[in-house]
């Protein structure tokens, strides 16, 4: 029921200041890690909504992050009082150790773009970085400097569009989009899925290449 209440009241809230028709879905951060291997009804929903993004060729430049998107992890999410890389930590992590009810201070990363282990320590934080599969970057170039600063510092902090990844993963690739840059095969399908579903929630569009490769990706995703 608290869920359904969220739910309610963070739809109700984006019914204002411009851009009422990006819809926002809020969604519980911490349940589990996402799958490696996504469902076959989710590819299939994934072919579905590919067919209906809107293709378009990025339209670059004039981005700035905290200016456009609000500063880093700022936005408490699903309203459980904890700032969105703990919760994405606590989420893709196992073996999690906390510092009082929301600081993760402690973990073991299995990194969905690498395959490697990552044991993360709050000492060396930067070794665990929080990516977002649809980079700011490519998703300002595709629409979102047309939304509310509300609506972008939710696309930024939304855990559907987060992963924890290794700092040197998140690095190399940066604001590359799946034309440009892939995970490992193994995570492929599973990194298209969420692309897809990042695109089709927030109504972005696609560039035609990346539409290419997705459709691609999700073609080649294993059978049931």
């Amino acid at each position: 029921m608290r869920r359904l209440l969220v739910a309610i009241v963070v739809a109700a809230g984006l019914g204002t200041g411009g851009c009422s028709d990006v819809p926002v879905i809020a969604t519980p951060a911490t349940p589990t890690a996402p799958a490696s291997v996504p469902p076959p009804a989710q590819v299939a929903a994934a072919k579905t909504q590919l067919a209906r993004v809107r293709v378009a060729q990025p339209e670059p430049g004039g981005y700035q992050r905290t200016r456009d998107f609000g500063p880093a992890w700022s936005v408490d999410f699903d309203h459980n009082g904890c700032g969105t890389r703990d919760d994405v930590l606590h989420r893709d992590l196992h073996d999690v150790r906390l510092r009082g009810r929301c600081t993760v201070i402690a973990g073991t990363l299995d990194d969905p773009y690498t395959g490697r282990t990552v044991i993360f320590r709050k000492a060396r934080a930067d070794e665990v970085q929080i990516d977002h599969v649809f980079p700011l970057a490519a998703a300002w170039s595709l629409g979102a400097r047309d939304w509310s600063l509300q609506q972008r510092e939710r696309f930024a902090n939304d855990p559907l569009n987060l992963l924890a990844t290794s700092g040197a993963a998140n690095q190399g690739k940066g604001d590359d989009t799946p034309s440009e840059w892939l995970p490992r095969p193994a995570y492929r399908c599973a990194y298209a899925v969420r692309w897809v579903q990042v695109a089709d929630r927030y109504r972005l569009a696609v560039s035609p290449a990346d539409r290419s490769t997705l459709a691609t990706l999700l073609r080649g995703c294993p059978a049931g």
